[in-house]
């Protein structure tokens, strides 16, 4: 019997899994290195869908100190069938394993590591991304998460027919939409600036990183509470996703979408 691929990654999201890394991983606090090593790992917790970086013991220029215990478990906040993206904080750990404080000079991180108990990842330690000011693979500076090998962002453009609504109000149509296709994620449609009405539009202040697209910037549908946040454009990007400058996507699964005048199911396009 023939396997689909994409079931079998969500089969194995419940276990602690690994990926060894051979790039030189690197975390700052100012302008000091704390974290400087070429033996990284990418771990993922049991259901968490982005990695951490587990890097051995003795590439860490800190004290490592355990924990204390929290007075309430981060994980209790987290609903059981919950995937966890980088919105649920490190602490909410979900394999067994050690807390850890870490101290370097004036820096004080309190449960910024995770040790799990774990023989594959003896002796590494898991680190709190959001806990350092700056993290580098190589030379280059990684903001958001850890980019995950197994991932990939792809842009697509076509001359297929494509319009958004949001209720009766229409947003945004277009006959050069760029498709975006990213793994395990509903695929997105980009529209060129010139084919969004701006006038039911208005500035968010809402930003995001993506650590494969770049740094976004999102937009409200003017008075409605349903349209908060619904579009967003990516004005900073990485190399790698330089065709989404400054073009417009909204969510799917908030709005009304036609491709070629056939109204798009989300949850056909993105089942496992």
């Amino acid at each position: 019997m023939a396997l689909q691929i994409s079931p079998t990654f969500w089969k194995i999201l419940p276990e602690l899994r690994y990926e060894p890394t051979p790039r030189r991983i690197r975390a700052q606090l100012g302008n000091t290195t704390v974290v400087d090593s070429t033996h990284a790992l990418l771990a993922y917790e049991p259901r968490r869908v982005t990695p951490l970086y587990a890097v051995p013991d003795r590439d860490i220029a800190a004290e490592l100190a355990a924990a204390e215990a929290p007075e309430q478990d981060p994980l209790a906040a987290v609903p059981p069938d919950a995937l966890m993206d980088p919105r649920y904080p490190f602490a909410a750990h979900t394999a067994p394993g050690q807390v850890l404080d870490l101290r370097a000079g004036s820096h004080e991180l309190p449960g910024a590591g995770f040790r799990p108990v774990d023989p594959d990842l003896a002796g590494h330690v898991l680190l709190d991304f959001a806990a350092f000011d700056r993290w580098l693979e190589e030379d280059q500076e990684v903001r958001g998460h850890p980019r995950d090998p197994f991932h990939r962002v792809d842009a697509v453009p076509s001359s297929r027919s494509v319009r958004v609504h949001l209720g009766g109000t229409l947003l945004a149509e277009t006959r050069e939409p760029l498709f975006v296709y990213e793994t395990m994620l509903p695929p997105r449609t980009y529209f060129p600036r010139n084919d969004v009405d701006w006038d039911v539009l208005s500035s968010s202040l809402k930003h995001s990183v993506c650590p494969y697209k770049g740094t976004a910037s999102y937009w409200s549908v003017t008075d409605r509470a349903e349209g908060t946040d619904l579009a967003w454009s990516y004005e900073t990007v990485l190399p790698d996703s330089a065709p989404l400058k400054d073009l417009v996507s909204f969510f799917d699964e908030r709005t009304s979408v036609y491709v070629d005048d056939v109204r798009q199911d989300i949850t056909s396009l993105f089942r496992f």
